[in-house]
């Protein structure tokens, strides 16, 4: 009998695969579809100190192996998500959840993590700094060192459970700011979010999504994903929760080798809405296929050698 449970900063999950933000909702709206609580966990869709409305539409471009979209972080606001949306997800999940929290100033941040931190079913909090900071031209958080160890630093200050910080893999170093965000007390690293990608309609000659770029993810970018959980791994001390095209359940075991103690299924569910519990299912056979009897084993296991 295979042993699927992970341990990710104090917190027990029965499997490794868990919904990435942005493509799950906030997670109830499942619920209809499958028991949800088959998940190991869920990553609520990105919240924001303000209601945003989004960006203007069309938001969605198709491509071969994966999909660009420029959703714009529409939400309805913090307040709201707890008063409204948290409460909807109790009533069918009863795990602990993970938080994704955005922000436009360092100030944002630590307003909207300190009250996501003070709610019964935050597990973790997943902390996006690939969003525009205002405060400085429009550029990422997550593009800097420097700026990425701020919002940490901020967001420590006014929590108590783990801090996972989110990276953009629009950079030309990951890794100095993986080490940047551990240094400033970061918890863990989720990596990666979209790639920035583009598509030209031939016959308007004219970007297909109206904010003319957006995030691309799906099958595609996989690779990526796994060369830059790899690289952090052999930089910090923190555990990572990998991500970016994770579609199969072999995915999930070639991530944790790279170095991911968890999993995150994003435009997979977009697709297939049964995505997430078709990996689950699967993965005991591919471990016995490959020899796993415990997941916690093989992490960082292409390390070794």
């Amino acid at each position: 009998m295979v042993n699927t449970k992970v341990n990710l900063s104090g917190l027990t999950l029965d499997n490794p695969v868990i919904p990435a933000s942005g493509t799950f909702g906030f997670g109830y709206e499942f619920a209809d579809i499958y028991d949800i609580n088959i998940l190991g966990s869920i990553s609520c869709k990105g919240t924001t100190k303000d209601p945003r409305f989004g960006n203007p539409t069309p938001r969605i471009a198709e491509c071969t192996e994966g999909m660009i979209n420029s959703v714009g972080l529409q939400n309805p606001g913090v307040d709201k998500v707890i008063s409204e949306e948290l409460p909807k997800l109790a009533k069918v999940y009863k795990k602990p959840i993970i938080a994704n929290v955005s922000g436009f100033s360092i100030d944002d941040y630590a307003y909207t993590c300190e009250k996501m931190d003070a709610q019964e079913q935050v597990g973790i909090l997943e902390v996006n700094v690939s969003c525009p900071n205002v405060h400085n031209g429009g550029m990422s958080f997550g593009t800097s060192p420097e700026s990425a160890a701020a919002v940490t630093k901020a967001v420590k200050a006014v929590t108590k459970k783990p801090v996972y910080i989110k990276l953009s893999p629009n950079v030309t170093d990951i890794v100095s700011i993986a080490k940047a965000c551990e240094e400033a007390g970061a918890d863990g690293i989720s990596l990666i979010n979209t790639l920035l990608g583009m598509r030209i309609d031939l016959r308007t000659r004219k970007p297909v999504i109206a904010n003319k770029m957006g995030g691309f993810s799906g099958p595609a970018i996989f690779p990526v994903a796994v060369r830059m959980v790899y690289q952090v791994y052999e930089a910090v001390n923190i555990p990572i929760i990998g991500m970016g095209g994770v579609s199969s359940a072999r995915d999930v075991i070639e991530m944790m080798l790279a170095g991911a103690t968890a999993v995150q299924v994003g435009a997979a569910n977009l697709v297939d809405p049964n995505a997430c519990p078709n990996i689950i299912n699967d993965l005991p056979a591919v471990m016995e296929q490959y020899g796993i009897e415990n997941l916690t084993d093989i992490i960082g296991g292409s390390h070794n050698g």
